[in-house]
Formats: C-alpha cells, sequence, structure tokens
C-alpha cells in the first residue's frame, strides 16, 4: 500500500506508460543479435516453439513475481524484501540485483557505445561497396581496441541514460518510453519489411523458420529457456523496481503479459530483419558480437538505399541499448532514493560517474569484460531469479502475491496455475539455467 514515505517516490502515468518502459527494459542487443541466431541454429520454428513454452512456464510467472514484489512494498529491490518480510536475510537477494544491475550496466554500455560509434559511421557512408568480413572484423577490432575512442562513445551513452534516468519516472523515464519505443518499432517493423521483399530475402525467412525437430536436445531446451528468462530482463529487480511505481489499479498481470509479448515479437521481427538481409546479400549467418558488427556492415552497401538501411538498423540498435540501461540505472538510484535519501539527480550522476569509471577496464580489456559478464550476468542473474522464485514460492506465499495482483478488485485467468508453477516448476527449471551457465564456462 502506498504510504507517506513512499507517495513521493514517483509513478507511471499511465498503464501504456509503464508497458513502454518495461518492455524497453526488456527489449535489448540480446533480443536483436541473440535469439534469430540461436533460433536459426536450433531447429527454427521447433526451437521457436520450445521458446514461446518456456516464455509461458517461467518467463511470465517470474515476471508476475517480481511485478507483485515491487507494487506490494513500493520501494526498491532491497528495501522490498526488508519491507515484506522485514527482520530476515531475504533483502540479500534484492541488494544482489543492485550489485549486478551496476556492474552490468558498466560492461553493457561499453557495448552499447559501440552501437552508438557504428551509428555514426553508418551516418558518414563508412560501410563502403566491396567490403569483406575480414575487412569489417578488422575495422571493428581496431575500433572497439581504441580505448579513447571506446570510451568516448562509452560517455556519450551513458550521458543519455543519466539525462533520462535523472528526470524522475513519469518526466524522465516514461516521457522517454513514449518516445523511443515507439520509434524502435516502426524502424524494426519497416527494416523487417524491406528485408523480407529483397530478392532472396525469403531463403532468410526459411532460414529462419524452418522447423527441424531433429536438432532438438536437453541442451537446446536449456538454451531456450535460458534465453526466455534473460530476454525479459529477470533477476537484476528491474521489474521490482519498475512495479514498485505501479498504480494498484493498473490490471498487473495484463501489463506483465504485453510486456512478455513485446519482447518476443521483437525478438521474432529481428530475425525477420536479418537473416533475409543476410540472405539477399550473399552473406553468412553468425552469432551475437560478431553478426552486427562484422556481417552486417558488408552487406548495406549491397542492399538498395543501403546506407538508409545501416543508419536506421544502428539508430534501432542505440534505442534498444538506451532503453534497457535506462532500467539498470534505475534499480540503483531506487536504492539510493529510497533507503538513502539521496536527491535523484545526484544519485543518477553519482552513480553514473561511478559505473563509467568501473566502465574503463571494459572499455580497455575484452579479458575483463568477459569475466564479469560471466560472473555477474551469466551467474547473478539466475541466482537472483531462483531467489525470487523461492521468496513468492515459499516466503511471501503464492497467496499473498495473487491478493496483490487482484488488488483493486482487478481479475486475472490462472492465477492459481500462476501459484503452482511459481512454487513448484520455476526453482528447479531456474535452478538448471543457473547450472547450464556453469557448465557453460567451465566446459
Amino acid at each position: 500500500m502506498v504510504t507517506t514515505a513512499t507517495a513521493g517516490r514517483g509513478h507511471w502515468g499511465s498503464s501504456l506508460g509503464f508497458v513502454l518502459a518495461a518492455a524497453g527494459s526488456a527489449i535489448g542487443l540480446g533480443n536483436i543479435w541473440g535469439f534469430p541466431y540461436m533460433a536459426a541454429q536450433s531447429g527454427g520454428a521447433a526451437f521457436v516453439l520450445v521458446y514461446l513454452l518456456c516464455v509461458a512456464i517461467v518467463g511470465i510467472p517470474v515476471m508476475f513475481a517480481e511485478l507483485s514484489i515491487g507494487r506490494a512494498s513500493q520501494r526498491n529491490p532491497v528495501g522490498a524484501f526488508r519491507r515484506l518480510k522485514p527482520g530476515t536475510p531475504w533483502w540479500l537477494v534484492g541488494a544482489l540485483g543492485v550489485i549486478s544491475g551496476f556492474v552490468i550496466l558498466s560492461f553493457y554500455s561499453v557495448i552499447a557505445g559501440w552501437t552508438v560509434g557504428y551509428l555514426f559511421k553508418a551516418a558518414r557512408g563508412d560501410f563502403a561497396a566491396g567490403l569483406t568480413i575480414e575487412q569489417s572484423r578488422s575495422i571493428f577490432e581496431t575500433f572497439s581496441g581504441d580505448p579513447v575512442m571506446s570510451l568516448v562513445c562509452t560517455a556519450v551513452f551513458f550521458a543519455l541514460t543519466m539525462l533520462v534516468v535523472q528526470g524522475g519516472v513519469h518526466a524522465g523515464i516514461e516521457r522517454a518510453s513514449r518516445i523511443l519505443m515507439p520509434v524502435f518499432f516502426v524502424l524494426l517493423v519497416g527494416l523487417a519489411v524491406r528485408a523480407v521483399t529483397l530478392p532472396g530475402g525469403y531463403a532468410g525467412v526459411a532460414y529462419l523458420f524452418n522447423a527441424d525437430f531433429h536438432k532438438l536436445s536437453p541442451q537446446v531446451v536449456l538454451n531456450a529457456l535460458a534465453q526466455a528468462f534473460f530476454s525479459l530482463s529477470l533477476g537484476m529487480g528491474a521489474m521490482i523496481t519498475y512495479g514498485s511505481y505501479l498504480s494498484r489499479k493498473e490490471n498487473l498481470p495484463a501489463a506483465g503479459v504485453t510486456v512478455a509479448i513485446a519482447d518476443t515479437a521483437v525478438a521474432l521481427l529481428a530475425g525477420l530483419m536479418i537473416f533475409p538481409a543476410i540472405f539477399a546479400a550473399g552473406a553468412e549467418p553468425a552469432g551475437s558480437v560478431g553478426l552486427v558488427f562484422h556481417v552486417l556492415p558488408t552487406v548495406f552497401d549491397q542492399l538498395p538505399a543501403g546506407r538508409v538501411f545501416a543508419v536506421a538498423f544502428y539508430g534501432l540498435l542505440v534505442i534498444a541499448a538506451l532503453t534497457s540501461s535506462i532500467s539498470l540505472l534505475e534499480v540503483v538510484v531506487a536504492f539510493f532514493v529510497d533507503e538513502l535519501g539521496m536527491l535523484r539527480r545526484t544519485a543518477t550522476w553519482l552513480i553514473g560517474l561511478a559505473c563509467f569509471a568501473l566502465a574503463i577496464p571494459s572499455a580497455i580489456s575484452g579479458a575483463f569484460m568477459d569475466r564479469i559478464v560471466v560472473i555477474f550476468y551469466n551467474y547473478a542473474l539466475a541466482t537472483g531469479a531462483l531467489g525470487i522464485c523461492l521468496f513468492v514460492g515459499w516466503a511471501w506465499t503464492p497467496k499473498a502475491a495473487i491478493e496483490e495482483m487482484q488488488a483493486e478488485g482487478q481479475r486475472f485467468p490462472g492465477l492459481g496455475l500462476w501459484g503452482v508453477l511459481i512454487r513448484y516448476v520455476c526453482p528447479p527449471l531456474t535452478a538448471a539455467i543457473l547450472y547450464l551457465q556453469i557448465s557453460d564456462s567451465l566446459g
């Protein structure tokens, strides 16, 4: 319940504002370069079906759990657990989320800075005709290996993130989301339509959606589960924080499902944007960073209006990265505002500058970045989500969470099933994700 102490924290101006902001948090670079390649290599439409099932049985239930914790407590991740279960060590789950958000933002902003740099390269027409993948890889290695250029791009990206967050929930984050997310969706749909209609583009559609059930294996299923989990920004406290700004009059489960649908739609559209363009240009698909910084620069000049396509694509990446980084910074800022009583503007710039300082080693050393990615992205998020599942399933109880989700007479079908999932299904599957991450890192 909102109290005098929490009334001044800020709130979403509307349900649409929350959905756009939460979707922006969930939709990040991984949706655009991770999901399409994983789907294409793991059975196409068969993988997509498994992925959708994983979103339904793990992703959405955990999102409901985070949102209900946030709205019931009206606090940041640390304060939320303290308020719902005072005098217990459950607040450590929230603390892990705050720390993870801070560290992840440091290296995520370096990668986002690369997209800013490539947006300027695209605008200048640097992706000249006849560019080979080897040349493209060399350009990227030179660019990302230049610490000054990398830090300048990272600083520009940090500044954009801090300018939004310092404005507050409604005037800053929601207002930016109302502008950025419609632009993002227009760019994405426009690029997907253009790519699919290119000569030879249908081969990319077939590559992505050809159903090959023989490629499905326990490992592929676990990969789909992990992709669904990480794609929705779960385990880092972002949805707890955003949920804490929700009015009790809002239909929390309906808003959560809308966010999950938007996130999944973006992942599918990203595949329809990227692979038809690659096949139309006669290039070979790749995954992760290699896809957007090695392969695609060689594709643009071979497409009609290639420079326009390149500028729109890297602009889209910048928006996706920015809306995610805003939520990461907001998690930490909310902690400093709630728990330490710091002014939002002061907290934003203090945390932003400290995070930029932590980003310097990642901008200089790829090995350093790789190590903290493993610790905080692979391990910490799954650990945090497991803690959230256990807290809602066994400490706070599904009954209390359902009462929160049905506040003000709101109703949503299937909440009884959700209680079973969050107590008995999500914990072991989330533990399996953590086991997968550890095994991959050690293997």
